[in-house]
């Protein structure tokens, strides 16, 4: 023993309704699951939060983006490291970035 204490595992969130994500310590695969996931994590700081647009039929990313850009209007944003958006659909990726880069989230495309 070396009495120097092991490092954190990093939080690595996913809300993505078909991809593995192998990086990831929890995922989510409806938006409602990733409501939830989030809130979870309400005070804790995620290292990483991977999001696909498309989530399955109707649903997609779109209702955890609100809670995200809700949070931060409110003063009090989540504590994340970086925000990856990895979706097939290039307008709602890019939808994602804008609404989250305007409330200084640390977001960008990115390949799952």
């Amino acid at each position: 023993m070396n009495g120097t204490p092991a490092a954190p595992t990093p939080v690595v969130l996913g809300i993505d309704d078909l991809r593995p994500l192998p990086q990831a310590t929890r995922i989510a695969r409806t938006s409602g699951e990733g409501v939830q996931l989030l809130l979870e994590h309400r005070d804790a700081f995620i290292d990483e939060l991977w999001l696909d647009h498309d989530l399955g039929g109707d649903d997609s990313i779109m209702p955890v983006v609100t809670l995200l850009e809700e949070a931060a209007f409110n003063g009090r944003p989540f504590d994340i490291g970086a925000i990856l958006v990895h979706s097939a659909n290039p307008i709602g990726a890019e939808t994602v970035v804008r609404s989250l880069t305007y409330w200084n989230y640390h977001v960008r495309r990115a390949t799952a």
